[in-house]
């Protein structure tokens, strides 16, 4: 009787263990939430449970009784550590990362200044378990005892003493349970994929769902791209842009493609001249024609407005490679897919850009960056881009301006350096200059040019951030001082942009910034508001354009003014000309979920689809109260970004050994 008491109490062990790791699985899941979305709902509560008894049915079957103490507790980290980069993750970009963006953090450490502070102490709370098993077995260890329990997924029975028939009827029930769990989570991700916001899908679904979700929709886009083309996707293209009411009237719609015998507007201002695009760390509009305590933050940038075409109403819309997806997209006019950062998946592809359509109108073409050109895999993407040459970490003399390097100064320095070596034949030059003096932590070397940060912003991230912009400002009118002094000016036309928001919502509340500097500053409309400034040679007066647009304009607005078709050059661009445009819009994703748009006056940002979502004006950031006017440019921002994902995806592979 003592025996059969001993295996009944035995076979009841591993119940007792399988439950304690559905808990500690349920209640991290449940803490994940709480740090995604700050709340907890019955049914994303429900959803997690059943994805925690799934996963440890799944073990429970799976795993050999021999391998469960070597097994279980590996399994555990693995998962405590992805909830732990995730949270963290969040906590910076706002969205609920893939499994496919926490397989690219390897990137993180090239911006550990920035790390530290997005990690909170109760983002450890994954690993308290953990914590208090290694604690157990040291105390295991001291005192000799050698229990096979400690660690044992199954409670350490000894499998002679197993009772079989208990053990049956446990696989049993463990098999239906986990056939419950499945077809129940498979009912919530067929409900989610509706579902064009990625955080509310997350939400609904759960973590570890949204990520089996985003496999299966991989596995759909590899099926669908082998059996399509770039110019069946392109003709799509066309034809969907052709049902938006871009401009007013049909004649302007033909001029403005190119169709007719008339010209667009400004068509061909800048005909053969040389190109600089100057794409500018972390800077937002806000900063231009801003006095500090009545110290100007940009006097550069504020002249050069009175000289160019400047629009105040221009929005980012990188993905996850935030800089590097910059650089993609103001050279191509196509959307980041959002899954991964577009160096990293697409570097491998001959992507249509500005580069290679300048390359074959006899320009020679460079990027500068002071960063090394394996930082999100740019040592990829230049070549996919098409550009000639790139130069990076190794070229410049390191004056230890940040961590990333060299001063703007310097790299505009060895960049005039090669631009007099590449227009010695009389070529005209297409180049790029990334700065990265403004990136956060936004901490300016004190030898170099500063502006008075007053008591009220002393220690802040706010503080820091405008004297930084204030030595971007500075180093660019010095690149523009030397263009003259070489000649250069008035045969040059200029592009100056930000690539994304600086100010982290963590550490500067709206509000409070509204208040510190006595202006209207609202959580995404002024976030990822960056500038657009672009000088035409011999343009004696600016002109401020109050049009919205995005990243994805830059393109078409710039080959209208070199006078090339795009049209007749049979060039895709998902975004459009800024200077024929009467109306526009533009889709933002990642940063914001997929949906969310800016266009007409305003900055829409969906809930679990266009009639939860939410709108607020560009202008006055006061909420848009009828949302219906706008349900057209949802849905077709929805269409387009769609065709854009697809368009990328089949673009072809560079042959092995070719360098663009």
């Amino acid at each position: 009787m003592k025996l059969i008491s001993k295996q009944i109490q035995t076979s009841r062990k591993p119940d007792r263990f399988f439950l304690t790791s559905a808990c500690l699985l349920f209640v991290k899941l449940l803490l994940l939430r709480w740090f995604f979305f700050s709340e907890f709902e019955l049914g994303g509560i429900f959803i997690d449970l059943l994805t925690a008894l799934g996963l440890t049915c799944l073990l429970e079957l799976l795993i050999p009784r021999r391998w469960k103490k070597r097994v279980a507790w590996p399994v555990n980290l693995l998962l405590s550590v992805m909830f732990f980069s995730a949270a963290v993750y969040h906590s910076y970009f706002g969205s609920v990362p893939t499994y496919i963006v926490l397989g690219s953090l390897g990137q993180v450490p090239e911006v550990g200044n920035v790390l530290g502070g997005l990690i909170k102490p109760v983002y450890f709370l994954f690993f308290a378990d953990l914590a208090v098993m290694l604690v157990r077995a040291a105390f295991v260890r001291i005192g000799r005892r050698r229990s096979r329990k400690t660690l044992s997924f199954g409670g350490g029975a000894n499998p002679r003493v197993w009772n079989e028939a208990a053990t049956r009827m446990s696989r049993v029930v463990v098999s239906a349970l986990l056939i419950v769990c499945l077809l129940l989570s498979g009912v919530w991700i067929n409900r989610g994929s509706a579902i064009s916001n990625e955080i509310v899908r997350a939400e609904n679904i759960g973590f570890l769902n949204y990520q089996v979700s985003t496999a299966i929709e991989n596995r759909k886009e590899r099926d669908f791209i082998a059996s399509t083309s770039p110019e069946e996707i392109a003709t799509q293209v066309k034809k969907l842009q052709q049902t938006f009411p871009y401009v007013d009237h049909k004649a302007d719609t033909s001029a403005a493609a190119g169709t007719s015998g008339q010209s667009p507007a400004h068509f061909g201002a800048a005909k053969g001249k040389n190109v600089i695009v100057v794409q500018m760390e972390s800077f937002q509009t806000f900063p231009i024609g801003y006095k500090l305590d009545g110290t100007e933050v940009t006097p550069n940038l504020n002249k050069l407005v009175e000289e160019s075409f400047y629009f105040p109403h221009i929005y980012q819309q990188i993905g996850q490679g935030n800089t590097s997806d910059a650089e993609f997209i103001s050279n191509t006019s196509i959307y980041p897919t959002a899954q991964i950062a577009m160096s990293t998946g697409y570097g491998d592809r001959v992507i249509p850009s500005s580069p290679r359509l300048l390359e074959e109108k006899g320009y020679k073409t460079a990027t500068f960056q002071v960063n090394s050109a394996t930082f999100w895999h740019r040592n990829q993407l230049y070549p996919a881009l098409g550009f000639q040459h790139y130069y990076d970490k190794p070229s410049y003399n390191n004056d230890h301006f940040n961590n990333f390097g060299a001063s703007d100064e310097e790299m505009y320095r060895v960049g005039l350096e090669k631009i007099d070596e590449m227009t010695a034949d009389g070529s005209p030059f297409y180049v790029q200059f990334v700065t990265t003096a403004s990136h956060a932590p936004f901490d300016v070397p004190e030898e170099f040019p500063q502006i008075d940060i007053p008591d009220r912003l002393q220690g802040t991230q706010l503080g820091r951030y405008m004297n930084a912009q204030h030595y971007t400002d500075y180093a660019l009118g010095k690149l523009i001082d030397s263009l003259k002094a070489k000649g250069l000016w008035e045969d040059t036309l200029l592009f100056v942009y930000g690539d994304h928001g600086g100010l982290s919502t963590a550490e500067n509340d709206p509000e409070w910034v509204s208040s510190m500097l006595g202006i209207s500053y609202e959580a995404n409309a002024s976030r990822f508001n960056i500038p657009l400034l672009i000088h035409v040679p011999g343009a004696e007066k600016g002109q401020k354009i109050e049009l919205a647009g995005g990243q994805m304009d830059f393109v078409p607005t710039m080959m209208n003014l070199l006078g090339i078709s795009l049209d007749k050059e049979r060039y895709t661009a998902f975004g459009r000309d800024l200077l024929n445009t009467d109306r526009n819009v533009i889709g933002i994703r990642y940063y914001l979920p997929t949906g969310s748009f800016v266009g007409d006056g305003v900055l829409f940002v969906p809930g679990e689809g266009f009639d939860d979502g939410k709108a607020v004006y560009l202008d006055t950031h006061e909420p848009v109260k009828d949302l219906e006017p706008y349900r057209e440019d949802y849905e077709y921002v929805l269409k387009l970004m769609k065709l854009s994902d697809d368009y990328v995806k089949v673009l072809p592979k560079r042959g092995l050994g070719e360098s663009k």
